[in-house]
């Protein structure tokens, strides 16, 4: 199994999905391995697969 470790992706962090603008302001559920369960304003809980998709931080990314 592939791993996968952001430690800047944790429950209560705000994100956006870098290609479903439409989704809106997400707020990060949890985190197991790679997979990332976002709860989008727009679009519900979506589970985001992080080592294909690299989610957007609302305001600073802290991984700069």
């Amino acid at each position: 199994m592939d791993t996968f470790w952001d430690p800047f992706l944790e429950p209560g962090v705000l994100v956006r999905h870098p290609t479903e603008i439409a989704w809106g302001l997400g707020q990060v559920q949890s985190v197991a391995g790679r997979k990332v369960t976002v709860n989008f304003e727009h679009a519900g809980k979506q589970t985001i697969d992080a080592a294909v998709v690299t989610l957007v931080f609302a305001g600073d990314d802290p991984r700069k």
